[in-house]
This record gives C-alpha cells, structure tokens and sequence, in this order.
C-alpha cells in the first residue's frame, strides 16, 4: 500500500512538472510571435531588438528541450512503475496515445492504389 501512496504523490508532481512546462513553452511562444507585430506597431525598424527575438527563439527551443526531458521522464518513470509491480496510474485525465500506434501528424493513410507524396 505504501508504495501504491508513494507513486499516486510521484505522479501527481510528474503531471504538475508536465503543465508547468507547457504553460511556460505557451506563454514564450506567445510572446515570440507578438513581437514582430510589436515591433511594426511601434514603427521601429527591423535591426531594433534583433536581440530580444534570438533570446526568445533560443528560450521556446530550452522549453522544448526541457519538455523532451519531461516526457523521456514520465516514459522512465513507467518502466519503474511496472518494474516495481505498480498498476496503472491515471490521475491526469489526459489521453494518452497507445505506445504501439505511430504519433498523429506523422503519418497519412494512402488510399488504395495511390501512393503518398
């Protein structure tokens, strides 16, 4: 039973870290895309601020970086869980894709007799 507490807690953070990360990546890539129109609002010329949009662009791939790290934990973490003898954990409510299926967006279906561009 303890150990069944310890991994609801384990999740429970792991599912927190993983929002956080996304919210964070959203509002940088909301700020990365109001600025080229910001700066055209203000009617300042292009070399102005060139800075502000290499640190944005460079703190969106950190962010994505660090998502890449989250989920490679939250895989990690599942192996542990089953390795430990662990059940399912499901507390996010999120969907998540069955490991086996190809990512959505990837791949397209090729009707029969065509072949894919």
């Amino acid at each position: 039973m303890q150990r069944k507490i310890i991994g609801h807690r384990v999740a429970d953070q792991l599912f927190a870290a993983e929002a956080a990360i996304d919210c964070a990546l959203s509002a940088v890539a909301t700020l990365t895309a109001m600025l080229p129109n910001a700066r055209m609002e203000a009617r300042l010329s292009a070399v102005v601020g060139q800075g502000v949009f290499d640190c944005s662009s460079q703190t969106i791939a950190a962010l994505t970086e660090a998502r890449r790290g989250i989920v490679a934990t939250h895989n990690e973490l599942s192996g542990v869980q089953h390795s430990v003898g662990l059940g399912a954990v499901a507390l996010g409510g999120e969907d998540k894709p069955d490991e086996q299926e190809p990512p959505i967006g990837r791949l397209r279906t090729v009707a029969a007799g065509r072949t894919a561009a």
